[in-house]
């Protein structure tokens, strides 16, 4: 338990440091826009998926090959601020569940679901009647 423990802070912390290092020190235009989303390093410590979305979605197949031209760079800026024994190897994976979550909306839409009421807003008033 202590190690899953250790592993979700890990991660947390290389998502929040990942994100500075975007914010601040990488120059790449493109790659400014990002949100990093999760981080899921092995255990091991020597490669971590790195999720990722943007605004505009047409964008993110270009953002990915630009993050793919300066992950070693990230990476050598990664070990400067983190207190790991290793820096795990990178891997930039575009994050979809924004996408999936906006088409289950949209089906539940076309049965006949208003959001109002699958965010709970509308429960209290069929009880009151």
């Amino acid at each position: 338990m202590s190690n899953n423990l250790r592993m979700s802070r890990i991660n947390k912390q290389l998502q929040r440091e990942l994100a500075l290092i975007f914010e601040t020190e990488i120059k790449k235009s493109s790659l400014k826009g990002i949100i990093i989303t999760g981080v899921d390093c092995t255990k091991d410590l020597l490669k971590a998926r790195v999720w990722f979305t943007a605004i505009d979605p047409r964008k993110r197949p270009g953002i990915l090959k630009d993050l793919n031209e300066v992950k070693g760079a990230v990476r050598g800026l990664l070990g400067r601020t983190i207190k790991l024994r290793r820096v795990p190897e990178l891997e930039f994976v575009i994050d979809t569940s924004e996408d999936y979550g906006a088409k289950i909306d949209a089906i539940l839409d076309g049965l006949g679901f208003s959001s109002n009421y699958r965010e709970g807003n509308d429960l209290e008033e069929d009880y009151d009647e």
